[in-house]
C-alpha cells in the first residue's frame, strides 16, 4: 500500500494567498521526513478553493525539494493547456527527476478558465479524448503529428524524449481523473489507471474499478496491464488521540473554505451549478475516509483497499487549515499509521 497525501493549498477564511502555498510547500517537504509516498498537487484557476494554478510549475519546485518523494499532478487541467506544451513539461519533469514525477490528468469544469485561456467550450465537453490521446503520444513516441478537429500540426521530434531517462520507466505514469461511466471508459481503452475522487465511498470506487477491468478487457488491453493497474483513491485524513477531536477540527475549519472556495466557481456559459452544504460535506468526509484515532485510520484505509482493490491513496492533511497542525497531521500519518499497514 502506497499512501500519499493530496494538497490543494486551500485559502481557508482569513488567510491570504501567500500563506495558503506555504503550507502547501512545507507540507509536501514534512511528507518527505515522514515517510509518505506521494504528493499530489491539485490545480485551479482563480478561486481560493485552491490557490495553485499550475500544478507540473509547483511539482517542478517540490521535485527539487525533494530526494525520495514521488510529486504527481492531481490534476492538471487538460483543456486549458496545449497537450504538447504540457507533454513537454512532463518529460522534462520525468527525466531531471529520475523518474519521480506522475503527470495526473483530468477535464476540469466548464468554468470561466475555458474563456480566460481561449480554449472554449467545446474543449471541456467535446475535447478531452483527443487532447489526452495526443499527450499520451507525445510522452511514448520518438516524433509526433497531428491531424484532428482541434490540433493540427506537422511532425515534428520529441525533445526531450522521456525515453532518454536513466531510468527503468521509459516515461511518466498518467492517471486519469474520472467522475463518471464515460471517462472511467476512456480511461480503461487506453490502459491507463484512474484517480478517484474524496466526495464517493468505497463501495462506489470499487463499481468504478470493476468497470475499469471490464472495459479494459473489452477493450484487448494485456491481462497482466489490467492486474498491475494502481488506481488512486483520493480522501481526507485528520489524526487525533479521539475520533471525535479529529472530526472537530475538521467540522471548524472545512465548512468555511468549502463555502467561499465552492461559491467562487463561475461557469463560463452561466449555468446554474448546486453546491454542495459545506458542513454536510465535511460530515460525509469524515464519516467516508481515515478521520481519527491512527488505529481507525490504518483500519479504514485497509478496508478501503481490501473492498475497491486500490493500493493508493491521496489523502487531503490540511483540513485545519492551521499550518502547525497540518505538519502534526503529516508526521503523525508517518510514524504511527504507515507502520500500521506495513505488509498490506
Amino acid at each position: 500500500m502506497r499512501v500519499g497525501s493530496f494538497v490543494l493549498a486551500a485559502q481557508f477564511p482569513g488567510q491570504g494567498q501567500g500563506e495558503a502555498l506555504h503550507r502547501a510547500v512545507r507540507s509536501a517537504e514534512v511528507a518527505e521526513e515522514a515517510g509518505l509516498d506521494t504528493v499530489w498537487l491539485a490545480e485551479h484557476h482563480f478561486v481560493p478553493y485552491g490557490t495553485c494554478p499550475s500544478a507540473v510549475t509547483l511539482a517542478a519546485l517540490l521535485l527539487g525539494r525533494t530526494r525520495r518523494l514521488r510529486v504527481g499532478t492531481a490534476v492538471s487541467v487538460l483543456p486549458t493547456v496545449h497537450p504538447v506544451a504540457l507533454g513537454e513539461q512532463a518529460a522534462l519533469l520525468h527525466i531531471t527527476s529520475g523518474g519521480r514525477f506522475s503527470l495526473g490528468l483530468g477535464r476540469g469544469g466548464p468554468w470561466v478558465d475555458l474563456e480566460v485561456f481561449g480554449a472554449g467550450l467545446e474543449a471541456y465537453e467535446k475535447g478531452f479524448p483527443e487532447s489526452l490521446d495526443l499527450l499520451v503520444r507525445w510522452l511514448r513516441e520518438p516524433s509526433v503529428g497531428a491531424d484532428g478537429e482541434r490540433y493540427r500540426f506537422r511532425e515534428v521530434p520529441v525533445v526531450p524524449r522521456p525515453s532518454e531517462s536513466l531510468t527503468e520507466t521509459k516515461g511518466p505514469e498518467v492517471v486519469v481523473a474520472c467522475t463518471s461511466p464515460a471517462s472511467v471508459r476512456l480511461a480503461a481503452e487506453r490502459g491507463l489507471p484512474m484517480l478517484l475522487g474524496m466526495h464517493i465511498g468505497d463501495e462506489e470506487k470499487a463499481e468504478m474499478v470493476a468497470l475499469w477491468r471490464r472495459h479494459a478487457h473489452a477493450s484487448g488491453r494485456p491481462s497482466g496491464e489490467i492486474h498491475r493497474a494502481a488506481h488512486v483513491s483520493a480522501g481526507v485524513c485528520q489524526i487525533a488521540d479521539r475520533r471525535t477531536d479529529a472530526a472537530e477540527t475538521l467540522l471548524k475549519a472545512m465548512p468555511g473554505w468549502l463555502r467561499q472556495g465552492l461559491r467562487a466557481h463561475v461557469t463560463v456559459d452561466g449555468r446554474q451549478r448546486q453546491m454542495r452544504d459545506p458542513l454536510a460535506y465535511t460530515e460525509l468526509l469524515c464519516e467516508l475516509h481515515p478521520v481519527g484515532t491512527p488505529r481507525l485510520c490504518a483500519d479504514r484505509l485497509a478496508a478501503t483497499s481490501e473492498r475497491t482493490g486500490i493500493s493508493r491513496f491521496a489523502l487531503l492533511v490540511e483540513g485545519s487549515g492551521d499550518l502547525a497542525a497540518t505538519e502534526e497531521n503529516v508526521r503523525r500519518l508517518g510514524a504511527e499509521v504507515l507502520p500500521q499497514l506495513a505488509g498490506n
